[in-house]
């Protein structure tokens, strides 16, 4: 397989194509009003702000050796379950720059994703780029099933 072909495959898993779900698909048609409301642990403002920190951490760690990771786990979480509008816009905003930067990176044929990153501890760029896949992906699901659950108990709501 060429290095073309691995770039375009990364591509497509970070962003959200054929077996996976994108941001925009997942977030679709929720009502504003189901932001902030949980069933279990966290609701989607919660797994969003939490998908759109631990993203930022990893592609500044990966670039910026003087980068500061969040205290584990308080600093990677919203401290509410509920947004502003403000607070949704912006999430959302830096959740999509970020894997836009990630991704320019991965189609960068000047991009050696084997290569070990100078601060990494033996990381490889293709690493760092398969945990953002790999945890977004995660939590996207997440967000789907509570979406899918606060639409049922809405509809059982109405049938009362």
């Amino acid at each position: 397989m060429n290095d073309e072909v691995i770039r375009e495959q990364l591509v497509v898993v970070l962003s959200g194509a054929q077996a996976h779900i994108s941001l925009d698909s997942a977030l679709k048609g929720l009502p504003r009003e189901h932001r902030g409301r949980r069933r279990g642990p966290h609701s989607i403002w919660e797994i969003l702000e939490h998908m759109r920190l631990a993203q930022e951490d990893i592609i500044r760690y990966t670039f910026d050796p003087t980068w500061k990771s969040p205290e584990w786990p308080d600093g990677y979480w919203p401290k509410r379950p509920a947004p502003t509008d403000a607070e949704w816009n912006t999430s959302l905003k830096a959740f999509r720059k970020d894997l836009d930067e990630l991704v320019a990176f991965v189609r960068d044929p000047k991009t050696d994703l084997t290569a070990r990153f100078p601060h990494g501890e033996g990381r490889t760029y293709l690493r760092q780029v398969l945990l953002v896949a790999d945890h977004n992906a995660y939590h996207l699901g997440q967000l789907v099933q509570v979406k899918k659950q606060l639409a049922a108990a809405k509809k059982g709501n109405k049938k009362r």
